[in-house]
């Protein structure tokens, strides 16, 4: 009887694929038994910047030399207009694959976790929030998801009451360096300071481009007592 349950419902999941195929958020085609997200071609082609592989490059940090002390910064790939990361962002970021954002997040923990020792002190990880208003007109918090993911593969808790956004601001996505922090500098606030006194935090978001909504996020994180705070993010702009 379980052989003949099992065998409809091998059926009815083989008809349902025929009928809605998961496609490959890379290049539309369908994704086969053992794949998520990325066909297997995809998956290898990605821009993959390898940051977190000793010795480990200091220069990352310039983006905040002189503005907020990180520890550490690394992103996953590299994002370019027109391709495939961008392409990937898009999907995460407005065509509601938000299991997509963990799914990449928990590929790069595992990297990190085998090829990194950064994390051996990190306490917390937390998602760059987004405003409730936000929240409410995308359903989700894409950087929630990709700091699921990578709390999965590291074994290392996430939060999402600690840090808030408690002010509504035009998207930044046109803005400049200067433009992007006079945007960004007094919205955020911290709900539990008890909770991130003298912990090592490390904030998650999908890109990182001029830096500015990590370093307003880190200031309030070190006014409210946090011991350093690193970066992690999906991708980062390429020049």
């Amino acid at each position: 009887m379980h052989f003949i349950f099992r065998f409809i419902r091998s059926l009815a999941a083989d008809f349902t694929d025929l009928l809605f195929p998961v496609l490959c958020l890379g290049c539309n085609q369908s994704l086969g038994a053992n794949e998520k997200v990325l066909c297997t071609h995809c998956r290898l082609t990605l821009p993959e910047t390898n940051q977190h592989q000793g010795p480990y490059n200091f220069d990352l940090l310039n983006k905040f030399a002189g503005k907020v002390p990180i520890r550490f910064l690394a992103s996953y790939v590299y994002f370019t207009k027109g391709g495939i990361v961008q392409k990937l962002i898009h999907n995460i970021k407005y065509k509601g694959q938000k299991e997509a954002a963990k799914e990449i997040a928990t590929w790069y923990g595992h990297q990190l976790k085998l090829k990194s020792d950064l994390f051996n002190e990190t306490d917390l990880i937390i998602g760059v929030p987004l405003h409730k208003s936000r929240f409410r007109q995308r359903g989700y918090n894409q950087a929630d998801w990709i700091a699921e993911g990578l709390s999965e593969a590291l074994d290392i808790p996430t939060r999402t009451d600690i840090l808030k956004r408690t002010k509504f601001k035009e998207s930044q996505t046109q803005k400049n360096r200067v433009e992007r922090w006079e945007n960004v500098k007094t919205v955020f606030s911290i709900q539990n300071h008890v909770d991130i006194n003298g912990k090592n935090i490390v904030i998650v978001d999908d890109v990182l481009t001029t830096g500015a909504t990590i370093e307003a996020c880190s200031i309030e994180l070190l006014r409210a007592g946090c011991k350093s705070v690193s970066v992690l993010t999906l991708a980062v702009a390429h020049r």
